[in-house]
């Protein structure tokens, strides 16, 4: 078997002002060759609520750059239902928000669809790209999520990077179990559901290729037809 590649250390060539080297989670490279922690588990679906997505999002910085990128990058996983990797891949030319729409270009099965957000969430998207426009080095096209600090701003942020950011913010707002991104999207399925959309609607909304899919990711993460039909039985006499 062969050993996975050796991540050189960059971190002595990327100092601040102060001399500091940054985090080795936000360098190009950040365990790249190794297996994922989580490889092999599967984690039991487990929707927020949106009392803890607010109780999240509470923590996030109401003055840095980061905090409105943070703020905003989980409004989309939540309202928009996008997988992790499709939300850091966005351009700002996938983003439509006079007609309510993302593009999502290659996801799941190399596959685009057009991904509806709603006014709300679109406000707090705007926020931060008129914010984003404001931060030197990063420019006006590129990725909506991107990095901010110098140098390599306006790159893509990594996933690890959000996963341990997310685990903190979690953490803060007193949250009792493991938090991470997907979690996001069993949330956006489950509300849908919840507000009786069709179930068509959803499979598009998620990018599934087959209906039998989506059957399936909602009976696991949102059984409320199910559990509802058995509240609703006749009473039973003894």
């Amino acid at each position: 078997m062969s050993k996975p590649t050796q991540t050189p250390d960059l971190t002595g060539a990327f100092r601040d002002r102060l001399g500091r080297k940054p985090s080795p989670i936000t360098m190009p490279g950040y365990r790249r060759g190794e297996a994922p922690a989580n490889k092999g588990r599967r984690r039991a679906p487990e929707p927020l609520t949106g009392a803890e997505i607010a109780a999240i999002i509470a923590q996030t910085s109401r003055r840095g750059h980061a905090g409105a990128r943070d703020r905003a990058l989980i409004v989309v996983l939540w309202r928009c239902g996008l997988r992790i990797s499709e939300a850091l891949n966005l351009k700002i030319r996938d983003v439509d928000l006079d007609r309510l729409f993302l593009r999502v270009r290659h996801g799941k099965g190399d596959r685009d669809r057009i991904v509806g957000i709603d006014p709300k969430a679109a406000d707090e998207l705007r926020s931060w790209l008129e914010r984003r426009e404001r931060i030197t080095g990063v420019g006006t096209t590129g990725y909506v999520f991107c990095t901010i600090s110098k140098p390599g701003a306006g790159g893509r942020m990594g996933a690890p990077q959000f996963r341990s950011k997310l685990k903190l913010l979690a953490e803060r707002a007193e949250i009792e179990r493991d938090v991470h991104p997907h979690q996001f999207r069993h949330t956006h399925a489950t509300e849908l559901s919840y507000e009786g959309q069709p179930i068509a609607v959803i499979r598009d909304q998620l990018g599934h290729r087959f209906l039998s899919t989506t059957e399936l990711y909602l009976a696991r993460i949102a059984p409320n037809r199910r559990l509802q039909a058995i509240r609703d039985r006749p009473d039973f006499n003894l």
